[in-house]
């Protein structure tokens, strides 16, 4: 059996899936780019998508609720200078496509350059094989899925008496998408994704007074349902019942100055919205990040280096190519502390006079490209953990957080730790509740004093919200050890 080369395999499938039932040929998509293509313009794309999803939920020992749904489109756009024309339709038949295609051509002509050049023979994109292009929501047939949460359920509840609730869900999204740009180049993608999501109420009677606490756990990927094997689904289990457990014995967080250590894998969701938004094209083009003119500067200690890396395969984050049409990349943005670059979709790029790196993400058909995080993260040092909790005369070990917010202009950050345990003398003496970190990202990079050899991603659960758009993203870093943080307690 002879093979095709996977990009070419990719655009047939979505060839076949989005083009061919509605009568759509390459000789449709080229005569609506060179519709857009007949006013001045600088940028024009044509973004296909299908998508099916299905989802599965279970709670106080039932599965309650099922889901199934399917979306699919397109979204044309032209650009020129700075300015975008942006339409879009559920209906993939050749009217639609080129009434969108009248649509958008009539963006000003105001600050463009030059007229984008056609190209008179379609070429395939460059492309990468990281995850099986296959549909995830048949690995597992209804009732596999059904036993799979309730699996969840009995193994949680037979951890420990006190767990009083579980809830857990499955979902798997079948994502398709096409894109064909005004330069010729055609790219697509076939993005399997799964998720498994844990939660854990236990509670306790404590001097007559009963008292509640949450844990979560859960994960996932770009593979099939078959991932959650027993191990895994174990794995996720103790981490959500051992966290709800964990919180019931917490005290009220100390608050003020202190050291802080943040635990490796999720913990580095704060290095995601207080540092890698910030190094977004757009915010840096517009100079509204605080980390904007500052190629080639020092932002952060000695030993730190950070990289958005969109090529690990079956992560969460990665892409073979991003929204617009390129290869995925490993970006180094930080390096020993020293600003390298920032995150580019093809706009902003071509305005800062770069190359797209791979990062021009949207949520839907129905949505605009801009700069997006794929998996953000932190590389290792030479310290052990137990080394860097050892070294803490008095402060704070965060192992894992809940919510968080960031101003991209100010670089100061609020996020609440959702695990964390006082220490004092290199000795962790109780877990804290209620405790949040406040503090400003740049400057909270320049603090970091040691760097942990045990760099772990986070379990597969990331989404990232920007402007209103959300897409799936991968975090992940060492044990960190930060001076002089704001912690916000109870105490």
């Amino acid at each position: 059996m002879i093979s095709r080369e996977p990009t070419l395999e990719r655009l047939s499938v979505a060839q076949q899936l989005m083009l061919e039932p509605f009568g759509l040929t390459e000789a449709t998509l080229s005569q609506a780019l060179a519709l857009i293509g007949e006013h001045r313009i600088d940028d024009a794309d044509l973004y296909f998508q299908t998508t099916r999803h299905e989802g599965w939920s279970l709670e106080e020992g039932i599965v309650k609720s099922g889901s199934f749904s399917i979306d699919q489109g397109v979204g044309v756009r032209a650009v020129a200078g700075e300015k975008t024309a942006f339409a879009y339709s559920d209906d993939l038949s050749p009217e639609a496509l080129m009434d969108a295609a009248r649509t958008v051509r009539t963006i000003a002509a105001a600050g463009q350059q030059r007229r984008v050049k056609l190209a008179r023979a379609p070429r395939v994109a460059k492309s990468r094989l990281l995850y099986a292009p296959l549909d995830p929501i048949g690995t597992l047939d209804s009732t596999q899925k059904v036993a799979l949460l309730e699996k969840v359920e009995k193994l949680a509840r037979a951890k420990d008496p006190r767990v009083a609730q579980v809830m857990a869900s499955v979902g798997a999204e079948y994502d398709v998408v096409l894109v064909a740009r005004a330069d010729g180049t055609r790219a697509a993608d076939v993005r399997p994704l799964v998720r498994l999501n844990v939660t854990v109420i236990a509670e306790q009677t404590v001097n007559g007074e009963l008292r509640r606490e949450v844990g979560n756990g859960g994960g996932g990927g770009r593979f099939g349902l078959g991932y959650f094997t027993d191990a895994v689904i174990a794995q996720y289990v103790d981490h959500a019942v051992n966290a709800a457990l964990t919180n019931l014995e917490s005290r009220p967080a100390p608050a003020g100055e202190m050291t802080v250590v943040l635990g490796p894998g999720w913990p580095g969701v704060l290095l995601h919205e207080a540092v890698g938004h910030g190094l977004e094209g757009d915010f840096n083009r517009k100079g509204s990040s605080t980390f904007s003119g500052r190629i080639g500067q020092r932002v952060a200690a000695r030993g730190v280096t950070v990289l958005d890396d969109g090529t690990l395969p079956d992560r969460r984050g990665s892409l073979n190519v991003d929204d617009e049409g390129h290869a995925s990349q490993r970006n180094v943005l930080i390096e020993d502390g020293i600003l390298k670059g920032y995150l580019q979709d093809s706009l902003n790029a071509r305005l800062m006079g770069v190359k797209p790196t791979g990062n021009g993400r949207r949520e839907s058909y129905a949505h605009l490209p801009m700069p997006r995080m794929t998996n953000t993260y932190m590389l290792a040092g030479d310290k052990t953990r137990d080394e860097i909790v050892a070294s803490m005369k008095r402060g704070l070990y965060a192992t894992n957080f809940g919510g968080g917010q960031v101003d991209i202009t100010s670089g100061k950050f609020v996020f609440s730790a959702s695990e964390a345990f006082w220490v004092e003398n290199g000795r962790i003496l109780y877990p804290v509740k209620g405790a949040t970190l406040i503090g400003n990202g740049p400057e909270a990079m320049t603090r970091v004093s040691m760097i942990g050899n045990d760099l772990e991603l986070d379990a597969g659960m990331g989404v990232c919200g920007k402007e209103g758009q959300s897409v799936p993203v991968g975090v992940g870093q060492p044990t960190l050890r930060i001076e002089r943080l704001t912690v916000g307690g109870t105490a």
